[in-house]
């Protein structure tokens, strides 16, 4: 990757907590390129929407370094950071609670255009009809409000409040969870389609696994704060490395019951360490049936295995 669009370096967030200090996302480091979508997976609470919420700088981050197109936001001016605003944005999990229930659906998408001031205002309608086109809903429903949309049309209704900023770079925090397995697969063909158009790239933060193959480049698979392995998708579901992977592709139910028999299931056992607990080990070793002695003593460092594919693990 020569040019990223966004790249993190050992990027840590701890928060306070009844006098402990909790670790949501311990050291993790990698890059996105331009046009590139990189899958964020994991169990919940591992720290996907954590990561998601620092890049964008909802979040500070308590350490590490978050640049964008080479400017590190850390250091960004309060004008840089409002540019930044416009080319970073975020369609959020639940399509229920992240739109104003007071607003009209083309009030809503209007919204930034007002803020930022991107359009003339003469000119704000002809946009919201633009937008509203382009994700699928027709100008009618600049009049209604978010309660008259069934799930599929309100997340269509953030995607264009997003799309509104004109922006290069998305997080996508779970945006299909919350909707029907029916709608799911509009939702997710429309985002690929956006990405062709607009040459967008995304941080695609999930725990479908099926769903995420579908749509990413590379997948990155997080367990509790860190970072265990990172590979471009094909590779990492036919040959993953890392027996956290392992057990999560596993998982992932066949539709075909003669093959669903026969395959091996990894099961987890053991407890997940608590994130207010500092760990000295490898944070899997508790729950990994391969641990060693040097798994729960020495911390592994991500390493490049094969080209472009790197894991955390002392095994291999």
């Amino acid at each position: 990757m020569t040019q990223p669009l966004v790249e993190v370096k050992q990027l840590s967030k701890h928060y306070s907590l009844k006098g402990k200090m909790l670790r949501a996302l311990e050291g993790i480091s990698f890059a996105i390129a331009s046009g590139e979508t990189l899958g964020l997976v994991g169990e919940s609470g591992c720290g996907k929407s954590t990561t998601g919420r620092c890049l964008l700088r909802l979040e500070n981050p308590t350490a590490g370094q978050i640049t964008y197109q080479g400017k590190d936001l850390a250091v960004m001016t309060p004008q840089e950071i409002r540019a930044f605003r416009q080319q970073a944005q975020m369609i959020f999990q639940d399509p229920y609670a992240s739109l104003n229930p007071r607003m009209t659906a083309g009030e809503i998408i209007a919204e930034p255009l007002r803020i930022h001031q991107l359009v003339p205002d003469q000119d704000i309608s002809k946009e919201v009809s633009r937008l509203l086109d382009l994700v699928g809903l027709s100008q009618s429903s600049m009049m209604r409000f978010p309660h008259e949309f069934s799930g599929g049309q309100r997340q269509r209704i953030g995607i264009a409040r997003a799309l509104a900023m004109r922006p290069r770079f998305i997080v996508c925090d779970e945006p299909i969870s919350a909707l029907d397995v029916s709608v799911q697969a509009q939702i997710i063909n429309l985002l690929k389609q956006l990405q062709r158009e607009l040459q967008l790239s995304y941080l695609l933060i999930a725990h479908d696994l099926a769903m995420v193959k579908y749509i990413s480049d590379r997948v990155a698979v997080m367990y509790l704060g860190h970072l265990v392995e990172v590979a471009p998708a094909d590779e990492l579901y036919h040959s993953p490395l890392h027996p956290y992977t392992q057990a999560l592709l596993s998982a992932i139910p066949i539709p075909d019951p003669e093959v669903e028999r026969s395959r091996h299931r990894i099961i987890l056992k053991g407890e997940i360490p608590s994130p207010l607990t500092p760990l000295q080990g490898c944070p899997f070793a508790s729950r990994c049936p391969l641990a060693k002695e040097q798994c729960h003593h020495v911390r592994p460092l991500m390493k490049e295995i094969k080209p472009g594919h790197t894991a955390a693990c002392h095994l291999l």
